[in-house]
């Protein structure tokens, strides 16, 4: 039976530095999938560890299935074993020694589960991880790919009310890593199960998650849908981590609604996306995602443009463009398998209002992926 997960201010303070978690707070309903995304040392991991009882909260509260597991105020700490949760952690951790058989059954003996029924439930999750033909096979003798999938099969065989994911995929090599992505999720919305993934890849959360908390400095700044994320960011920091990498200065001239008018480069103004409090005078820098570039003169559009073409960048797929434009640099991309426009050519562009995205220029953008 899947649960439903919440958080609240939550909080954990080591003993130097800032906190690694501050003041975060979230709900998951039952049956959906949360990804918390950022970069390194952001906190999302320690929340992680945080709900599953393995780190103590020095604030806040966690609450699974409207029960409160943690809340130090009130001196509630309900250890991991009782917390009926499973753990996908980012190295395999499956028992070398056993078959996968074993490795899948042992939950169900630790909870003394009958004999008949531990046989039916391993041989459902093996069959919905894609593992029966090597239920008798050794781990050791599986690649990296199917250890992970033991792992899971592991964790979820007990039905646990909530499932945690800690980077499941990053051991693997970029093409197992694809195709387990895609089918993690249909085999947790196979189950049905409540669950928190953490990871740093982007298009990973995307794929995912039901909803993306992006996370930066222990502090969550921003909950929402995949769309919402890529398409609406909370500040410069979101819109940069989730690929927004072009970025140009520029000044507010006027706002009407959510859109304004904004000065980019000497002579040139183009109309951008503003959030709310931005008023006219303010410093800007507008985020554009190089994928949003669009080639082309489209007599109807606005913010066209004609830029210079002063590098490309072959992908096989893909070609990605460096643009001389509004008196500084964009990276637009291409998709198809042909070079289209040669270096030191002149090319119509035109910059979609609705995704070109302005924020206070004030902003720290910079992003360590390490």
């Amino acid at each position: 039976m899947s649960a439903t997960l919440d958080v609240s201010d939550l909080r954990k303070q080591f003993l130097v530095g800032r906190p690694a978690v501050d003041g975060v707070s979230f709900a998951v309903p039952a049956g959906e999938i949360v990804v918390l995304l950022g970069p390194s040392g952001c906190g999302k991991t320690t929340t992680l560890r945080c709900v599953a009882g393995l780190e103590h909260p020095t604030g806040g509260s966690i609450g699974i299935a409207g029960r409160i597991v943690s809340s130090p105020a009130h001196g509630i700490l309900v250890p991991p074993r009782r917390r009926d949760i499973g753990m996908v952690f980012q190295s395999y951790a499956v028992w070398p020694h056993m078959t996968v058989r074993q490795n899948v059954v042992y939950p169900l003996k630790h909870r003394k589960t009958a004999r008949g029924d531990a046989v039916r439930m391993v041989d459902e999750v093996l069959e919905l991880v894609g593992l029966t033909e090597y239920a008798e096979r050794p781990v050791v003798a599986l690649s990296g790919g199917q250890m992970q999938r033991v792992a899971l099969a592991r964790s979820i065989v007990y039905r646990p009310q909530l499932l945690l994911l800690d980077e499941p995929l990053s051991n693997l090599d970029a093409k197992l890593r694809l195709r387990l992505r895609d089918d993690l999720r249909r085999i947790l919305k196979a189950t049905g199960m409540t669950a928190l993934y953490v990871t740093h890849d982007q298009a990973e959360a995307v794929v995912l998650g039901d909803r993306i908390g992006v996370m930066r400095d222990g502090k969550l700044l921003q909950m929402g849908t995949p769309d919402e994320i890529y398409n609406r960011p909370a500040d410069l920091f979101v819109a940069n981590f989730t690929g927004a990498a072009n970025l140009l200065p520029g000044r507010v001239l006027d706002r009407t609604g959510e859109f304004g008018t904004v000065e980019a480069g000497v002579g040139h103004h183009l109309k951008a996306w503003l959030p709310a409090g931005i008023v006219a005078g303010t410093k800007v820098k507008i985020a554009v995602r190089p994928e949003n570039v669009r080639f082309g003169a489209d007599g109807g559009a606005a913010n066209r443009f004609t830029a210079k073409v002063t590098a490309q960048r072959f992908e096989g797929v893909q070609t990605v463009y460096e643009l001389a434009v509004l008196g500084g640099k964009l990276e637009a991309l291409e998709l198809g398998t042909n070079m289209r426009y040669a270096v030191n050519s002149d090319v119509d562009i035109v910059l979609p209002p609705a995704l070109c995205w302005a924020y206070p220029d004030d902003a720290v953008v910079g992003v360590d992926l390490a």
